[in-house]
Formats: structure tokens, sequence, C-alpha cells
């Protein structure tokens, strides 16, 4: 029998039946091990970009919405940008970026004076962006921060990660139903999340969905729904990469052929390597030019 961490990529959603809190259990190992590939993070960069992934996947469960969910920090320290994001339809993907390969260990070093960005891209409407400096020492705790000053309801993030896999387990409150006393409300989720922080990293990573909440929550009255699939999946296309070079502008480009007899670029995320020759950039030009005209 598999490892949980070897077990398909899944989002699990479960509530207290008695109580306005929810909770989310999300588990990475393929997905993880993709984004990573190839890419020779230091243990610490990869780990961090493990949780960036599973953070992208628990916020992506916590609205509605049909399109994008993007997970952004710029910092000054070793690592300049870290980025994941997770589709409605549950594809994810994530990179990290540095001049020089990091040597902390700890969050604030990697991500030292950083601004973290959510943003929700939606196939109608408007983007959505949320702002918030990083004042934690780890990713949950500026998560944490994060929905203190948006959304006004606790939540709480939980995460584990080794260089098999991620798991994160999420705990929110939910505006009043069940519970409109203030004290009931506070009393619940005190406990619940008291609860939450005795799980270890090891039983994170090592305990099926079933047993954590076995394990935490035995006492309560749960409903358990069905698990939502996540995998690894590029947006990159042939076409995309066209129109980015396209915005290099004919100079550029040219001389690029000029010297190499062709333009080569590969995409940051999955690695796929997109090759356009002369007649090929040309015609780039053309089709852009053309379509300027009509």
């Amino acid at each position: 029998m598999s490892s949980p961490m070897h077990s398909p990529d899944t989002s699990q959603r479960f509530i207290f039946e008695n109580a306005d809190v929810r909770g989310e259990i999300v588990r990475l190992h393929t997905s993880f091990a993709v984004a990573v590939q190839g890419k020779h993070y230091p243990d610490p960069v990869a780990m961090l970009l493990g949780q960036f992934l599973a953070a992208s996947a628990l916020l992506s469960t916590t609205i509605k919405f049909d399109g994008r969910l993007v997970l952004q920090v710029r910092s000054q320290g070793e690592v300049a940008l870290m980025m994941a994001e997770c589709t409605s339809d549950g594809e994810l993907r994530g990179i990290a970026r540095y001049a020089e390969t990091p040597t902390g260990q700890e969050f604030r070093e990697l991500l030292r004076d950083g601004t973290l960005v959510i943003t929700i891209d939606t196939r109608k409407g408007e983007p959505y962006q949320g702002i918030v400096s990083l004042e934690g020492n780890s990713l949950a705790e500026c998560l944490q921060e994060y929905f203190r000053q948006s959304e006004q309801l606790g939540t709480e993030f939980y995460f584990a990660a080794d260089r098999d896999g991620v798991a994160a387990l999420l705990l929110q409150q939910l505006p009043p139903q069940l519970h409109k006393e203030e004290a009931t409300r506070q009393s619940h989720w005190e406990h619940f999340s008291t609860l939450a922080r005795t799980l270890t990293d090891d039983e994170m990573l090592t305990l099926s969905n079933a047993d954590i909440l076995h394990r935490l929550y035995h006492q309560q009255e749960l409903r358990v729904f069905p698990t939502r699939d996540l995998v690894f999946k590029c947006s990159c296309s042939r076409e995309r990469t066209a129109r980015a070079l396209t915005a290099l502008g004919r100079e550029e480009l040219d001389s690029i052929v000029a010297e190499k007899g062709g333009v080569e670029i590969s995409c940051e995320f999955c690695g796929t390597e997109y090759n356009f020759g002369p007649g090929e950039v040309a015609l780039l030009f053309e089709h852009a030019e053309g379509g300027a005209t009509h």
C-alpha cells in the first residue's frame, strides 16, 4: 500500500457539523516533484516552493472563481521571487528565482523584506489583488496575517514538507450561521486550532487524511467531502511563446537569429523548449503587422 505522500495529489474539504468552522487538507507529491525537477533548488528553497504550491491550492478552495489564483512574493532576500498558482481546475505550477544560489535555511533569510501578493485572475472581469508585507517567520504566519487584515475571520495554515512531498492543513472560521454568540464562536475556534497545533510534521506527512482528522477531532462530528484532484500543468504554449517573442521587437529577434541561426526559448516553469527558425521569426512579424492593418 502506498503512503499518503505517494498517493494522488489531492485536496479534501471538511466542516464541523456543530460549529462554524471548515477545513481543508492538501497533499502534493507528483506535482511538487515535477515543479522542482531539473531546477537544482537547494532543499530549503524546494520545500518552501512546495509550501507555496500547497498554499495556492488551499487558497483556491476559499473562494469560487473561474480562472487562476496566483500567490507571489518579491523580496530583498536570497530568493528574489517565489510564485505558485492554482487554477479553478486544480492545475498547479510554481517557480523560484534568484541570482546566486541561496545558502539560507530560514524563511526570513530567503524572503527578507518581501511583499506578498495574492492575485485572482478570472476569465471574466478584472483581476483582484490583495497585498501585504511579509510580517512573519513562516509562510503560514504571513498568510494568517493577510487573512486577519482582509477577511476578519480566523484562518490558520499548517505546512509540512520534505523532498518527497508536501502536506498542508487549513482551518477557517465561517460567518455566523450555527452560533451567533461571539463567545461560543471564539471558544470553538480556539479549541479546534489548539488541537491542530499539536499535529507534528511527521504526522502530517505520513498519516492519511482520515487518520489526521481522527487524531485531532475524533470527539467532533465532521462532514468530510470527496477529494479533489490536483495536478501539475503548465499554461505555456507555442502560441503564447510566439506572442512573448514579438513583444521583444523585430530588431532584437533579428540580431539573435543572425548570431545563433534561430531563437530558442525554454519555459521557466516546465522546461519545455520552443525553437523558432529564421523563417518562423519573420512570419511572426508578418502576422503581427498583418493583424494590425485590419
